[in-house]
């Protein structure tokens, strides 16, 4: 049940469409007006980001951290400004086979640039280890 905002009868009809506060006559609608209304603007409530879970881990699963880590890595923005690069990234997100779009990607010397890029931030090379 809707109750008037000027003389708080309950079954109020009408509704201001600035404020969207109700009334329940054409008297308390002048009445709104003469006091003056105000816009109620509902904040939007940040809802907290899922962290998407992998459901069939290998041993080539890069963590969600490290994937994490590629959106603050200069060299890889850098790859990402090129527009061809995007437009082949798109391509493999969209194909539900991905994976000769990403071996055609391969051939493409931007694309690998791209590739080695992200492989530094998920695969950091150990100097000390030997083969």
């Amino acid at each position: 049940m809707k109750t008037c905002c000027i003389c708080k009868e309950v079954n109020s009809n009408y509704k201001c469409p600035t404020c969207k506060e109700p009334y329940c006559s054409l008297v308390c609608c002048k009445l709104h007006k003469e006091i003056g209304c105000v816009i109620h603007v509902q904040e939007p409530v940040e809802q907290p980001k899922e962290k998407p879970e992998c459901n069939f881990p290998t041993e080539d699963t890069v963590p969600i951290e490290k994937l994490e880590l590629l959106r603050y890595n200069d060299e890889v923005k850098e790859c990402l400004k090129n527009p061809h690069v995007r437009d082949i990234a798109r391509a493999i997100i969209s194909d539900p086979d991905p994976s000769k779009l990403i071996a055609l990607a391969m051939t493409e010397p931007i694309f690998v640039e791209l590739a080695d890029a992200c492989l530094k931030v998920v695969e950091p090379s150990n100097d000390n280890e030997s083969c």
